[in-house]
């Protein structure tokens, strides 16, 4: 049972968006028991946090990641927790580890989302006992989970299930009798308090694995037929359809604000990733705030589009990154990722050079990354005079073509040589822009994803950062306490989750925040271990501008650190669907 406890001399931000109070809070076996003026309230036996000078908040979300793994790994979540988020949600863009199999499930998985599958296949086989639903909300219900979880119902999942996953990835149509289970097992996860159903229909994101290695995941391949009741399912139940569109196509999207309509229907709760501003292409910002009125005010649907707070940097190990897939040599050059004498050889072949060239060149496809080799840095190399130097930079010294120097020197260090560049949020002002749009949720991490590629695991506190700064700047964003409700009352409303704001009888999911921590060193990042025992290190944020952190009135955070207890006792629940 949680200690009691009194957070005093705080500036209370409930989660409401009301303005903030200077309030003492309560904390009574996991639950918030009174909210009251400083020094009113009396209570004896309590354990007392000072919170003199610092915010307190309740618990924020993280609506998109891919912790599916990391939850049976490191239960507690930790890089998250850390940094305030009390609540994540799992099973996003078609992949969950409920009804396949563990290999399907790995195959899935890893390469998708960039996380060892050496260690996600042994991992699922060694744990996995269930293949339904109900089992896997059963697991996690034991489970020693730091945040509370909540989960989608994977797409992907569902027809490697019904089909198989060679028949899944082959163009068929289920079979009816496929397509009932598929609808069978979806209101079985409704059931069991599931968010809803992701789906994916971009084809960059490919299976690993020697099966069917490099096809598209399952759910690309299902057609309107197939999915359309599976979504007339999620309409009756008022339940999420969550998705992400064809990122070379782009048309889809329509689709997707079409079937989110509520014209003489129920709207359908859709939310796509992602609203960016992107480098490459930077109208798709107005595209995506156009699609969304399309949405919202001419269909009278339910549609938001995830959107990360924060610039949007990337980190790349040689090749090892999903945005190679969104054009063909890269994607040839991924394909080759186990065998790397065929890498060597395309990379040393001219037709194939002249390829890449020409993908990397073209002006008028659309595409995600910039593929501008100046606006890079290299990180970290044997060769240590690059370091610090834009693949411009050596290409320039060296008199030569700069995507001539970027494959030369690919094909000589491959994976030792790491260097980033930021992909898109680069313009303050844009970002702000998207903060203040209503169509948007102030959510999109891929927290537990893309281990060495990104980090952004604080991006609620970044955020707030950003809009203190302004405020302080005499160029407001929004209030604090709006910031605040975005990031927690928010998303839990729209989610349909019991969570985000505090209030006498609510868990007990609070935050401690120094506001004078919200400083640039959450823009830093840093490679840590991901696990004991095994040899890998991923990226994460710097800073500690959440001093403590309670879930269900358990401390997970005390004066910045870890509790001993995060990872090995159950602090969160699993939070069902409130619709």
């Amino acid at each position: 049972m949680a200690a009691r406890l009194l957070i005093q001399n705080g500036t209370v931000y409930d989660g409401t968006g009301a303005q903030p109070s200077a309030s003492d809070v309560l904390i009574e076996n996991g639950k918030i028991a009174a909210i009251a003026p400083r020094g009113s309230i009396k209570a004896a036996n309590a354990k007392r946090i000072d919170a003199k000078g610092m915010w307190v908040t309740p618990g924020f979300l993280d609506t998109h990641t891919h912790y599916d793994a990391e939850l049976a790994l490191s239960p507690g979540l930790t890089e998250s927790v850390r940094h305030g988020v009390t609540s994540v949600v799992v099973g996003s863009c078609s992949v969950s580890f409920v009804a396949s199999s563990p290999e399907d499930c790995a195959d899935m998985f890893t390469r998708v989302e960039a996380v060892p599958r050496e260690v996600v296949l042994p991992l699922l086989k060694k744990i996995k006992k269930w293949d339904s639903p109900l089992g896997y909300r059963k697991w996690i219900d034991k489970h020693p989970i730091g945040p509370n979880v909540a989960s989608f119902m994977g797409h992907s999942d569902l027809r490697a299930r019904a089909m198989g996953l060679h028949r899944s990835v082959t163009g068929e149509r289920p079979t009816p009798a496929e397509q009932k289970q598929m609808e069978t097992l979806l209101a079985e996860a409704l059931d069991a308090g599931f968010l809803g159903m992701s789906c994916m229909t971009n084809p960059w994101d490919r299976l690993d694995g020697e099966r069917e290695w490099s096809a598209s995941l399952p759910s690309y391949y299902a057609r309107r037929a197939e999915k359309k009741p599976l979504l007339e399912l999620l309409r009756r139940r008022h339940r999420i359809h969550q998705s992400a569109p064809n990122l070379i196509t782009r048309v889809n999207v329509l689709g997707m604000a079409l079937a989110s309509g509520g014209i003489v229907r129920e709207p359908l709760r859709t939310t796509v990733i992602t609203m960016m501003d992107l480098k490459a292409d930077p109208y798709v910002l107005q595209l995506a705030q156009l699609v969304s009125w399309l949405a919202n005010k001419v269909f009278r649907g339910n549609y938001r589009w995830q959107s990360p707070p924060v610039p949007f940097d990337l980190y790349y190990d040689g090749w090892d990154s999903v945005l190679f897939e969104e054009f063909f040599a890269g994607q040839k050059i991924r394909d080759a990722a186990k065998n790397l004498e065929k890498r060597h050889a395309l990379l040393e072949d001219k037709s194939f050079r002249h390829r890449f060239k020409k993908d990397m060149l073209r002006k008028l496809a659309p595409k995600v990354w910039h593929r501008d080799l100046s606006d890079t840095t290299i990180l970290s190399c044997p060769d240590k005079a690059l370091i610090g130097k834009s693949f411009a930079d050596v290409a320039a010294a060296r008199g030569q073509d700069v995507i001539d120097t970027f494959l030369d020197l690919l094909l000589t260090y491959d994976r030792g040589i790491r260097w980033h560049t930021c992909l898109a949020n680069h313009r303050p002002e844009k970002v702000a822009e998207i903060m203040q749009n209503p169509a948007t949720l102030m959510s999109f991490a891929d927290s537990g994803a893309h281990l060495r590629n990104m980090a952004f695991y604080n991006f609620p506190l970044r955020m707030l950062k950003q809009v203190r700064d302004a405020e302080l700047l005499g160029k407001p964003i929004m209030p604090v306490e709006k910031a605040v409700w975005r990031l927690t009352g928010e998303l839990a409303g729209w989610f349909g989750l019991d969570a985000g704001v505090l209030k006498p009888g609510a868990q007990a999911d609070v935050v401690v925040i120094d506001p004078k921590r919200l400083d640039d060193s959450l823009e830093k990042v840093k490679l840590m271990p991901w696990s004991k025992g095994f040899k890998f290190d991923r990226i994460v944020n710097e800073g500690a501008a959440a001093r403590h952190v309670f879930i269900a009135g358990q401390a997970a955070i005390v004066n910045g650190k870890p509790a001993p207890a995060l990872g090995k006792k159950r602090m969160g629940r699993f939070l069902e669907s409130v619709f």
